[in-house]
């Protein structure tokens, strides 16, 4: 494994100022292909929460009278210098969680492409005239504002494109932000705070600070933060939303998933088996929130196409993050691992479905990091915890349906409504599973999530509130009504 032989230093970014220590004490960062200590991260209490909050809020008296042309420009040298720096990232990446480089590497275009769009809307803020001096006697008119301060909270999974979605919409809008990512993905964010810099973004419009969990506590209750746009798991979220609850505190929610991939018979059926087993259990190890987990597949079709599955998951290459051949890496941490292993366990216990591959720890060469077979179950009960329950790992939950309106049923029956896919080749099924799906997003045909021109988000346990797309932009931005009555 290649792991770093140096530690790699991180910050607190709070203002102008770069802090080695602070009052959270600190993290061991464990790189998970092979259990090592890469580094010792500082983390925030809540008195750096304090701090950076005060920083932003101060950033924040000059950022938003700043001119949005000038923003915009600004987020494009980001996106740009992101750009530039992809291999870098890539390794940083790897070295945060495991991802392999090169996919970690695409990662960096992702969120630049998202900081791209974002900065095309800065000045382009509009207000709407709603009436008029001839007609009504007065001016009337909105104003969209910016909030103030935005506390962002990442988690560890995708840090880097978290960082793209959020932050460049809010700052686009005129807001500042303080972040708290995760500090088992510290890397990425030391890099993505340096190239803001270079940008020529100021000190104080973006702070950033790994912390324990009373900085996140801090930064959710300090009065100076108008909103929260919070990533992670739905038990946080509710502890989120109950702190925001006592200030009448708006948040946006991006929270787990459990999503349908529906399998028709006219399906092109390589092409959708591909894209199933890659985005379940290929990419990112399954630690995506918006993946599709759950295979439905049509009875007349079934067997031809766990055939199809089996055999393009016995080409996956799990390995080291840094092998230009490795296409899934290891799950973040020992704790992960063992919570996905005992849930495989579980399910095999209960007879949630036939266990078809995988299901285990790799020992071997990669016995010192959290590796996990890519593991796939057969002939599932859509009724089962293996297909109700967010497992967060390489396991993908094959089920059989009958016909349209089961598949819907299916679907929808669970708690979350993240994403939701489907594969066929008639428009009219198509159509009508856009809207009976209960989902944020409903995606045909291998069409790509996540694109920052579309909005992305859930209902029900996946949160609420919409990234991408103007409707992301509206996230950061507040109406204001003015009427000026004149004489006649």
């Amino acid at each position: 494994m290649t792991a770093p032989t140096t530690p790699i230093p991180v910050h607190l970014h709070i203002g102008d100022r770069r802090l080695a220590q602070a009052s959270g004490g600190t993290h061991d960062h464990i790189y998970p292909a092979d259990g090592s200590t890469t580094s010792r991260i500082p983390l925030a209490g809540a008195a750096e929460a304090q701090e950076a909050v005060e920083a932003a809020s101060e950033a924040f008296k000059s950022w938003r009278r700043s001119k949005p042309i000038e923003r915009r420009q600004m987020l494009q040298r980001l996106a740009q210098l992101i750009r530039d720096n992809d291999a870098e990232f890539g390794r940083l990446g790897a070295l945060d969680n495991g991802t392999p480089a090169t996919f970690a590497a695409g990662g960096a275009h992702i969120a630049a492409e998202w900081i791209d769009y974002y900065a095309g809307w800065a000045d382009r803020i509009e207000s709407r005239v709603n009436s008029t001096v001839m007609a009504d006697g007065e001016l009337g008119y909105t104003l969209a504002e910016p909030y103030g301060v935005i506390g962002v909270i990442i988690t560890w999974n995708g840090p880097l494109i978290s960082l793209g979605m959020k932050v460049a919409p809010a700052i686009a809008a005129g807001n500042t932000v303080v972040v708290k990512p995760s500090e088992m993905t510290p890397y990425s964010g030391e890099l993505f705070m340096k190239l803001a810099a270079e940008a020529g973004i100021p000190a104080g419009v973006i702070n950033m600070i790994p912390g324990s969990i009373e900085a996140g506590d801090a930064l959710v209750r300090h009065p100076l933060v108008e909103k929260v746009s919070f990533t992670g798991g739905p038990v946080t979220a509710r502890k989120i939303l109950a702190a925001c609850a006592e200030q009448m505190k708006p948040a946006v929610l991006e929270l787990g998933g459990k999503s349908a991939n529906i399998i028709f018979p006219d399906a092109d059926l390589d092409a959708a088996c591909t894209f199933g087993v890659f985005n379940s259990i290929g990419m990112m190890s399954g630690q995506g929130c918006a993946f599709p987990t759950r295979l439905l597949v049509h009875t007349d079709i079934y067997d031809q196409v766990v055939e199809r599955v089996l055999a393009i998951a016995a080409h996956i290459k799990v390995g080291d993050p840094f092998d230009a051949v490795t296409t899934s890496g290891p799950v973040i941490n020992e704790a992960g691992m063992n919570r996905i292993l005992a849930m495989i366990e579980t399910a095999k216990a209960r007879g949630a479905g036939t266990l078809l591959m995988g299901g285990n720890r790799i020992g071997g060469a990669l016995a010192s990091g959290y590796f996990i077979e890519p593991t796939i179950f057969g002939e599932v009960d859509p009724d089962s915890e293996l297909a109700q329950k967010e497992l967060f790992g390489p396991v993908l939950a094959i089920s059989r349906f009958r016909d349209e309106a089961e598949a819907i049923r299916i679907a929808n029956a669970t708690r979350y409504g993240l994403s939701a896919y489907a594969e066929t080749r008639d428009l009219g099924i198509a159509m009508r599973l856009a809207e009976e799906l209960k989902s944020g997003c409903v995606l045909i045909n291998q069409s790509r999530n996540i694109q920052p021109k579309r909005p992305f988000g859930g209902l029900l346990d996946s949160g609420y509130g919409r990234e991408g797309g103007k409707e992301g932009l509206d996230e950061f931005l507040r109406v204001k009504t003015v009427g000026i009555g004149l004489p006649r």
